[in-house]
């Protein structure tokens, strides 16, 4: 089974650390975040993976090479302008079966098999990892109608929602409503195809998830992978303690 890691971003968020070094290079414990979910990809019988890469590609390379320390074949995909997150996707060739889409700075222990079954038992022609989040508004909220008279004051909310994790399964058909080498994000995908009627589904996991888009969600993170490294990574030994 082929993986699409999106690597290709700047990571402005998680400045300076990205200003020299790529995002998914960003360590976590003894290895960097990429490596976990290419140790995590291979686990779940991924054998070929793509890397999408533009900001700092030459040090994606040097580190990841031809893949063979992980038992995997890794090939490298360049853009040369910015493509969004789906656009990059319309830029690799022989996809031909259902394949598998992941951002390159997510640490979780969700089980990529298990998505894969379900994604095809769905009949899906695309399926997104999904996890709940809640979002506390420490204010007073109002409702109104267009002339603003009010129609409710709810004091200090609390919204659920379920989010995207940045992992998804896709099948090949999906790419012909991505169009060749032009900016494209997941979302507006998303909604293009179930305008056409194809069926998107989300798979709701409630296990741990964690991006790494901010500093203090980076720092959560390696503190964290150290508490759950056998969860993340059931097939590497626990490292020996200094």
């Amino acid at each position: 089974m082929k993986a699409i890691v999106l690597a290709g971003g700047k990571g402005t968020r998680l400045r300076p650390y990205t200003t020299v070094l790529p995002k998914p290079l960003m360590p976590i414990g003894d290895m960097p975040i990429l490596e976990i979910m290419l140790r995590q990809m291979k686990h779940a019988g991924v054998d070929e993976v793509i890397l999408t890469v533009g900001h700092l590609a030459e040090l994606m390379r040097a580190f990841f090479k031809d893949g063979k320390q992980f038992g995997l074949k890794i090939g490298y995909s360049y853009e040369e302008k910015p493509l969004g997150t789906a656009g990059p996707l319309s830029l690799i060739g022989s996809l031909e079966d259902t394949f598998l889409v992941s951002n390159g700075d997510v640490l979780t222990t969700l089980d990529l098999a298990a998505l894969v079954r379900y994604h095809r038992e769905s009949g899906a022609a695309a399926t997104i990892a999904m996890h709940a989040r809640q979002v506390k508004v420490d204010l007073g909220v109002l409702e109104f109608n267009p002339d603003y008279q009010l129609t409710g004051y709810i004091e200090k909310p609390t919204y659920h929602f379920h989010v995207s994790m940045g992992i998804y399964v896709f099948e090949p058909r999906v790419l012909s409503f991505i169009p060749q080498n032009e900016y494209l994000d997941f979302p507006d995908l998303v909604l293009k195809l179930i305008a056409a009627g194809e069926k998107v589904v989300g798979y709701p996991f409630d296990g741990y998830w964690q991006d790494l888009g901010r500093q203090d969600d980076y720092e959560q993170a390696v503190i964290e992978f150290e508490q759950m490294r056998a969860q993340i990574l059931p097939d590497s030994p626990e490292q020996e303690p200094e």
